[in-house]
């Protein structure tokens, strides 16, 4: 049932992989609950490998508020959004991830906070219906990047957000070199707010977020969004240079050096990791668009085999 605030513009970008249990109740979802504002549908297929794509391009057949963008494979999550909020038509973007765990039933929340004043609101779960360790996992992710390498977020934000598309689109053309949106917003503006929300578990399809992909995205942010984690390591190699060297001085034995080199492995890696998310994006774009029915820009585009599908 759509919620009676007044008619408001907004995108509704929904990133997919792979959700082809989910795409048409997103849709359902989506339209019952904000079909009669101004609103434009746009999936971003992140290289999914089921019915996804031709569940999406029939939706955009048959609903003209629908429209898709396809990636040439799979280039993650912060690919799939940034594309979105890239190609969104209207003046606010709202995010919804296609399991409907941020249902739109909830978007009125957003919508009722959004002034003159406030360029993103953010929702909170106000009850988390997670597994406990991926519970645990954001907690802490969330503890380390605020309280320890003092890295602004939103407190508990989620991506349910309502964000005004030009700012947006301003914070995907920064190219950072960790596009992790809710680290990106606050150096670009402080006219922020969050709101609690209803959480839902997933009901169909599998989570895409594994233990490893979520340490993953945490060391993207870390090493993307603070210098704290460089300076550490760098302290602790110059540190067992010197001890190396001591330990040679006083004749100390070669498996102590050896476990004095290994201990800087560790370190050794952070810094290589800083190496290569710098200079990751040289000579590549963030993603490649495959298929859409959007005008692409040539930069972006792989190749589009669809027929009719523009270019600029």
């Amino acid at each position: 049932m759509t919620a009676s605030f007044p008619m408001f513009g907004v995108t509704v970008v929904v990133p997919c992989r792979d959700e082809e249990a989910n795409i048409v109740a997103a849709h359902r979802a989506i339209v019952g609950e904000l079909g009669g504002h101004d609103v434009e549908i746009l999936f971003v297929d992140d290289g999914s490998t089921d019915a996804t794509l031709s569940l999406v391009s029939a939706l955009a057949a048959e609903d003209e508020r629908v429209h898709y963008i396809s990636f040439a494979r799979n280039f993650g999550f912060e690919a799939a959004f940034s594309a979105g909020y890239k190609y969104a038509t209207k003046p606010w973007v709202l995010h919804v991830d296609a399991d409907l765990q941020g249902h739109p039933d909830q978007a009125h929340k957003l919508i009722e906070a959004v002034s003159d004043r406030v360029d993103a609101v953010f929702g909170v779960r106000d009850q988390r219906d997670d597994p406990l360790l991926r519970r645990w996992g954001s907690t802490l992710s969330d503890l380390i990047a605020r309280r320890v390498l003092g890295i602004e977020l939103p407190p508990g934000a989620t991506t349910f957000r309502l964000v005004r598309t030009g700012i947006a689109r301003r914070i995907v053309e920064l190219r950072r070199p960790a596009p992790y949106f809710m680290a990106s917003l606050p150096a670009v503006t402080d006219r922020y707010v969050t709101v609690q929300t209803a959480h839902r578990a997933r009901r169909a399809g599998s989570s895409k977020f594994t233990v490893l992909r979520l340490a993953r995205h945490a060391l993207d942010l870390y090493v993307g969004h603070s210098t704290v984690p460089a300076i550490g390591a760098t302290l602790v190699l110059c540190a067992g240079v010197l001890v190396g060297v001591l330990l040679s001085v006083f004749g100390a034995g070669a498996v102590a050096v050896l476990l004095v080199q290994l201990a800087m492995l560790p370190a050794m890696a952070l810094l290589l990791r800083y190496s290569v998310t710098a200079s990751s994006r040289d000579g590549r774009a963030l993603y490649y668009v495959r298929e859409s029915d959007l005008v692409i820009d040539a930069a972006d585009r792989l190749h589009l085999e669809r027929a009719g599908v523009g270019a600029r």
